[in-house]
């Protein structure tokens, strides 16, 4: 068995513009500092074995108190990155509603098999999410690893453990700077603990998460 935690990042102004972020490099915000400063001290006595992260800006800022805190680096693996929304990368909706109202009713569907145009669709997106999460846990068997991600790779680990069609909404919680435990057993990934954001007690209101802004 492998361990896993999977961590949503931590805010970034697009966050709270609720804008598609996608893989488009955008720093984290003031909030998105203080959060990193309270999930550093939770986890500080939490080691775990190696730590990693997608390779865009907002994860790899996350994971640097973490990598502090445990005395190693976060290595970066492109997998994780968040799903690319194509030509809606850096809009928000009312943007997208009115320079792309086509684009914007379909991915309302949330079909599997669309892509916007020069994006990726949901399966395309989850056969590299899983790929990547397949290496990782053949090169790091029976570790205890950390994985600092986006909303929609969470999105897609989440349908994965439940036997969940790629079609569709989210059906999970997702918030900034979540704590998401799962484990890979018997060739599958399973769900121990999900969303648990209590590091944030006291902070800032966050705005709830919206698919697409990663």
């Amino acid at each position: 068995m492998t361990e896993l935690l999977f961590i949503r990042h931590f805010e970034t102004d697009w966050n709270r513009q609720q804008r598609f972020q996608g893989q488009i490099d955008v720093p984290l915000n003031a909030t998105g500092q203080a959060q990193a400063a309270r999930m550093a001290e939770r986890l500080a006595a939490d080691r775990h074995d190696a730590l990693f992260s997608s390779d865009l800006l907002r994860a790899r800022e996350t994971a640097a108190p973490l990598a502090r805190h445990w005395g190693h680096g976060a290595v970066p693996l492109p997998g994780f990155r968040e799903q690319h929304f194509g030509v809606l990368e850096g809009l928000d909706a009312p943007t997208i509603q009115a320079r792309h109202p086509d684009l914007w009713l379909r991915w309302l569907e949330h079909r599997a098999d669309y892509a916007l145009p020069g994006g990726e669709s949901l399966r395309q997106f989850h056969t590299r999410v899983m790929a990547a999460v397949r290496e990782l846990v053949s090169s790091q068997a029976g570790r205890r690893l950390a994985v600092v991600t986006h909303g929609g790779v969470l999105d897609m680990l989440w349908r994965s453990a439940h036997g969940l069609p790629l079609d569709g909404m989210r059906a999970c919680e997702i918030p900034n700077t979540g704590l998401n435990r799962l484990r890979w057993a018997g060739g599958a990934l399973q769900v121990e603990a999900w969303a648990d954001a209590v590091h944030l007690a006291g902070l800032q209101e966050q705005p709830a998460a919206t698919v697409g802004e990663g």
